[in-house]
């Protein structure tokens, strides 16, 4: 046991502290992590369709190998809250975890080692079939899930989390997947670079837009325990105020770039697909504005990944269908 407290200072009773509540619906998340892991590749594989290079089998290792650097930075974060910060009580089941000895920071470390060891075997599969390029896109993905709130640089503690979520979800990982279906179609890394389509490199911007929205309503929730832990977020610095009204300027963007789409990037029609989710969108904002305790944001969080998520593949759908 690595700490101990009285069991009338126990911060949530014995039944919220079990193995699968502690590992799946804390650790891993997966209301959370898999809709905004997954809303890029869906993107990218519409493209590839668009194009004639959809390959299911790279799509498949590559997606496998990203979600496990996904999941090793999530369990990466939280071991830096547990060893930084063991009395905070933004997470409060996983601290009392922690004081009973039932989450330890050794099973966290294997945790991460497994999932960065079973990611690492997709290495040479991909190597084989899309090049180097591969591996400069993994290690990117990894220094920024390991980055966030760990080492010297973690950006979480800076403040700089929307711009790196926004490029890494946006950008980097659609770019990604998408790079290792043409390379795998053309037989060639230096081929497939040289033909990405300039469409590769916005298309993702919405859903990574809503993506930052998420991390937007994460930090408005914690803002208190944040600010004491030293973090310069942007609701530390400025107040709920530009959460909330960063929120406002993300869904805008998300919205009206399928316009952009349309106008200039010779899409049909159905690049308008996405609107479909703007009730929802709406009702997100709604719910920020009128929530009185930050606490009671929770649920909020799940909604807004599977905004990200659906958002996203209602646009591949647009992209996929000629014009």
């Amino acid at each position: 046991m690595e700490a101990a407290q009285n069991v009338r200072d126990r911060l949530v009773p014995a039944s919220a502290v079990t193995r699968r509540r502690i590992w799946f619906d804390l650790l891993l998340y997966p209301t959370h992590s898999f809709p905004t892991a997954a809303a890029p590749v869906v993107v990218a594989v519409a493209v590839a369709y668009r194009h004639h290079v959809f390959a299911p089998l790279p799509v498949i290792v590559a997606f496998a190998a990203s979600l496990l650097i996904h999941v090793a930075g999530l369990l990466y974060d939280n071991y830096e809250l547990l060893v930084r910060y063991p009395d905070n009580r933004e997470h409060p089941a996983l601290v009392q975890a922690y004081w009973d000895g039932e989450l330890t920071r050794a099973a966290l470390v294997r945790a991460i080692v497994v999932c960065l060891v079973l990611a690492a075997l997709a290495g040479p599969y991909l190597w084989a079939v899309a090049g180097w390029p591969v591996a400069a896109f993994g290690l990117i993905g990894v220094a920024a899930s390991l980055s966030y709130s760990g080492g010297p640089l973690a950006y979480a503690r800076l403040g700089l989390s929307e711009i790196i979520f926004f490029l890494m979800f946006g950008i980097v990982a659609v770019v990604g997947i998408f790079y290792a279906e043409v390379a795998s179609a053309v037989g060639d890394w230096r081929g497939a670079l040289e033909t990405l389509p300039p469409e590769i490199w916005i298309l993702g911007l919405p859903a990574g837009a809503l993506t930052v929205n998420i991390l937007l309503i994460d930090d408005m929730r914690d803002r208190e325990a944040d600010e004491a832990k030293g973090w310069r977020t942007g609701a530390v610095r400025f107040g709920r105020r530009w959460a909330l009204v960063g929120c406002i300027v993300m869904t805008c963007f998300a919205y009206t770039a399928p316009f952009w789409f349309w106008r200039y990037f010779g899409f049909s029609a159905w690049i308008l697909l996405p609107l479909a989710t703007l009730p929802f969108a709406i009702w997100i904002l709604r719910t920020l504005f009128i929530t009185p305790r930050l606490v009671d944001l929770e649920p909020v969080t799940p909604r807004g990944a599977f905004l990200a998520f659906f958002f996203a593949l209602l646009l591949a759908i647009g992209v996929a269908v000629p014009s």
